[in-house]
């Protein structure tokens, strides 16, 4: 099963997130300002694409949140 639908979901819950698909390359931007971030992967490649979810979830993605609903 291809990860593409779990990180099209997960990106559709997150606030300040946008995620392209343009010639077979899926793009996440995320974050705001001057911290935005960019994550890259194949469209079919799973692996990335599951670390693209966990950083999302688990990651710095997590802190920015955090640190933009105390502000």
């Amino acid at each position: 099963m291809k990860q593409l639908g779990n990180l099209a979901i997960v990106c559709a819950t997150k606030k300040d997130v946008l995620l392209q698909i343009h010639n077979g390359v899926v793009s996440v931007h995320y974050g705001a300002g001057p911290t935005r971030e960019t994550a890259t992967a194949k469209w079919d490649d799973d692996v990335a694409i599951r670390k693209i979810v966990k950083e999302l979830n688990f990651g710095k993605e997590t802190e920015h949140r955090k640190e933009s609903e105390a502000a």
